[in-house]
This record gives structure tokens, sequence and C-alpha cells, in this order.
């Protein structure tokens, strides 16, 4: 085998990188613009709530099953040939996605799709780690997070528009050429790798106990408000979640050929950057979800306005992720998270000052240095995980990332959705306790809205309750993002090896 340096110089790694990010930008951006077409589905194909939502929620069950096999396939057949299978599965998935003619056939495509998109990012990274030069792996990292960010924020401004100017089932038609460029280009493109371990034997007792637990987990923090945290279903279902993945994790400490390598978790950075990763991710998740949440059903926005005043954020941080990424090559981590992280807290808080007054542009300022504080924020953990990290790992260390932010948006989403809840009802029943003639907010009210009565003002209570529930959720959510600066404090930068510059992809 030659060594990668005879055939493609240090400074060229870009171009395969960018090829790669071509299949990571497509899987994440399904993940959030299928949901502004869930009610141009519904119609179509004639069917309710509780069968339209199984098209997000089989893409998301499906993901969490695959990603614990993407580690051993990469391995069994390498990463190039891994992206390109996903890829293929998942531009297929798309087009009969396109083509299904009722409810149940557009679930079975997205299955398919979810089977191919995730593993897509697990792979990219372990490409990403394998190809850049570590001392430069800060500017990979930063390039790989624009498409990290930048996909979900864009998501619903795209659907938004295909769905209101062209037709629903062209937010998967679009994925063919591009599917079919980015198999060419990442054919062609992509270097092949040499494999530093066996794949082994192939763990299919890890394997169901990861897929089946994994995917309840993520199933019951999605539906768990619908059912109730304290309901039957609900624990049944968390117990035997968790039970599956303690049995999971008992089989891969005995297996001599673990599907998920747990050993990653004895590197310290890697442990460390992984907690940054959640406290982060939650935060983040926090402002994708809920700020679209007040725009829509309080402001009363269209999808498509919502997402255009959601971009800007989306630019910057897109803009600044290969500024941090450089930054992080000469700096290291802890410098970029620390004002990263304070920064992105300050922003939180000021979300929690929100009211039904509050100026769409405002808003959107605070949206945007959010943005760049995001920037400094993901990159520098997600590198920093694999500073330590030796190359036989480094396919099954990107799964097991994947896992966890995976797992930490879906259970962010899950508690800050109950505290909403909680705290909406707690609101309303205070205000409307004090509701009557005597209620100075009362009697404004309907001085400045003649011919309107108790019920119209309960309405506008309602309105009202929720904005000071999603005031709490961001306060809340701005001291927790302030926790991640105690695993970032012991973030570092990786020592620059004596032959720095040699990155560790090798052709076949």
């Amino acid at each position: 085998m030659a060594d990668l340096d005879s055939k493609l110089d240090h400074k060229h790694w870009l171009v395969p990188v960018l090829v790669t990010l071509i299949g990571v930008f497509m899987s994440i951006l399904d993940s959030s613009i299928v949901n502004v077409a869930i009610s141009s589905i519904m119609t179509v194909f004639n069917t309710d709530t509780a069968g339209v939502e199984w098209v997000s929620t089989a893409y998301m069950l499906a993901m969490g099953m695959v990603v614990p096999l993407s580690g051993w396939l990469g391995d069994r057949i390498g990463l190039k040939r891994l992206y390109l299978w996903c890829l293929l599965a998942f531009t297929i998935g798309s087009v009969l996605c396109a083509c299904a003619w009722n409810i149940e056939s557009l679930i079975g495509a997205r299955v398919l799709q979810a089977l191919g998109g995730g593993m897509l990012m697990p792979t990219v990274m372990a490409i990403i780690y394998r190809l850049v030069p570590r001392e430069q792996m800060g500017t990979g990292m930063g390039i790989f997070g624009m498409a990290l960010i930048v996909a979900p924020a864009i998501g619903p401004t795209l659907g938004g528009y295909l769905v209101e100017y062209i037709d629903w089932r062209w937010i998967f038609t679009i994925n063919l050429p591009v599917g079919i460029i980015g198999g060419i280009l990442g054919l062609f493109l992509i270097p092949e790798f040499s494999r530093h371990r066996e794949a082994g034997r192939f763990d299919l007792p890890g394997a169901l106990t990861a897929g089946l637990g994994f995917a309840g987990l993520l199933y019951v923090l999605s539906k768990g408000n619908d059912w109730g945290w304290t309901s039957e279903a609900t624990i049944l279902t968390l117990v035997a979640s968790l039970g599956l993945l303690f049995i999971f994790v008992l089989i891969e400490l005995w297996s001599p050929h673990p599907l998920l390598d747990l050993k990653v978790f004895t590197f310290p950075s890697f442990t460390f950057a992984n907690i940054a990763v959640i406290i982060t991710t939650i935060a983040m998740f926090a402002g994708l979800f809920y700020i679209p949440l007040f725009l829509q059903s309080i402001r009363g926005l269209g999808a498509m306005q919502t997402g255009m005043l959601m971009f800007p954020s989306a630019l910057a941080s897109g803009i600044i992720m290969p500024i941090s990424g450089k930054l992080y090559d000469r700096f290291g981590p802890r410098v970029l998270m620390f004002g990263g992280l304070t920064l992105m807290a300050l922003t939180t808080w000021l979300l929690s000052t929100i009211s039904l007054d509050t100026g769409l542009t405002t808003i959107m300022g605070w949206l945007v240095i959010r943005g760049f504080a995001m920037g400094f924020c993901m990159m520098p953990a997600q590198t920093a995980a694999m500073n330590d990290m030796p190359a036989v790992l480094i396919s099954r260390a990107t799964a097991v990332t994947s896992i966890v932010r995976n797992v930490a948006a879906s259970f962010g989403i899950a508690i800050m959705t109950v505290l909403l809840t909680q705290r909406s009802s707690f609101h309303m029943a205070r205000m409307t306790d004090s509701l009557g003639p005597d209620n100075l907010a009362y009697t404004s009210w309907l001085s400045q809205h003649p011919g309107y009565g108790a019920q119209m003002f309960a309405g506008h209570l309602g309105k009202q309750s929720f904005v000071f529930a999603i005031d709490d959720v961001f306060l809340i959510t701005a001291f927790v993002t302030l926790l991640a600066l105690i695993p970032a404090f012991f973030l570092r930068k990786k020592k620059k090896p004596i032959n720095a510059g040699a990155p560790a992809a090798v052709m076949e």
C-alpha cells in the first residue's frame, strides 16, 4: 500500500471532504424538511395525525437502529464503499418517497431512506478523521459543522417553498439529482482507505439489543408528552429500552468483537467532549425547535416566513464554522468553547425575555448572534473528542458520537416539551385565578378590544401563558448551557506529532 501522500497533496483533502458533505447535508435536511409537508400528506393520503406521524417517527427510529452498525460495516467493507452504499440507499428511498401511492408506502420508503441516512454522518466523520491531517482537523470539522447546523435551519424554508409553490413530493424528488451527482463525485474523488483493524464476527446480540434499545428510547422520548410521562405505556417502554441498553453494555464488555467498542470512553478527551456535546446539542435544539413554534403558533407566521427569519442565523453558523476551525488549529478547543458557550448562554437568556410584542428584527438579531456562538461550541467539542483516539478506533468512536448526539437531541426536546407544558399550565392557572372585573389587565384589554368578551380574553391569556412558558424554557436552557464550561475546561489541543502533516488515509 502506498501512502496517500504520493497520491494526494496535503492541501487537497478539501475536495473529498466537500464531496462527502453532500450526503450528510441531504440526510440532515430530510429529517426536518418533511415536517412542513405533514398537512399536505394528510390531505393527499386521507390519513389522520396518528398515521402521518409515522412518516417522521419511522425515519427517526430506523436511524437509531442502524447507527450502531456503521462502525462495524466501515471496518468490514471500507469507509468509501459504505458511504457510497448509504448514499445509494438514501437516494433510492427518496425516489420511492416521491412515488408513494399511500401512507404505508411512504412510511416504508422513509425507513429505506433512514437506513442509508443514519449511517452517513458517522461514516463521513470517520472519513474526515482518516483523511485530514491532525493539525488541520479543526478546519476539517469546521467545514463538516456547516452541514450539521445549516441543514436543519434551512429545511423548513426550502420545504415551505416547495410545498407552497410546487408540490410536496418535490421535497424528496430533489434528492435524486443531488444523490446521483454526489455518488459519481464520491466514486472518483473519495480515496480508498487502508483498514486498520479486522471487523471480526458480526455481533448479532449486540446489534439487536442496541438497535431495539436506542430505537425504543428515542421513541418514548418523542411520544412521552403525548402518552403522559407517568402513563403505563411510557414507563413500560422506557424500562424495556433501558433494560435492553443495559444488556447491550454487558454484551459489549464481554464480547471479543463488540459492535460498539466502549473502550473509547477510556480516553478522557472523548468522554469530556461528549458531555459537552450533549449539553450544547440540547441548547442548540431548544432554539431550533421552540423559536419556530413561537413564530408560527403565537405570531401567526407561515413556514416560509419562519424559515426566512431563521435563515440568517444558519448562515452565521455556516460562515463562522470554517473560521472557528482555523482558530481551533491554532488555539485549541478550550478558548473557543469558553467564548462560544458564554455567548450562547447570553443570547439564550435574551430569548427568555421574548414577549408577544417583541420585534421580529430583534429576535432575528439575537438568533444571528446565537448562530455565531454555536459555531464556536459544536465544532471544537466534536473535534476534541478524537484528539487522542487511535486510528484503529475512529470508525467505532464516530458511531458512538452520532448516537450520543441523536439521543441528546431527542432527550432535550422531550424534557423541554414537558417543562413547556407544565409551565404553560402554571402560568395559565395563575392568570385566570385573578380573572374578573377587578383585574386591571382584563379591563384594559376589553377597553382596547371593544366587542370582545371573557372568552376572547382567555384565548389571549392562553397565548400569553405559552410565551411565559417558552421564556422559562430558555432561561433554564441558558443555565444548562453554562454547565458545559465544566467539561470544556478539561479539553486540550492535540500535541503536534513529529511527522505532522501526514494524513491517516492510504490508498488500497
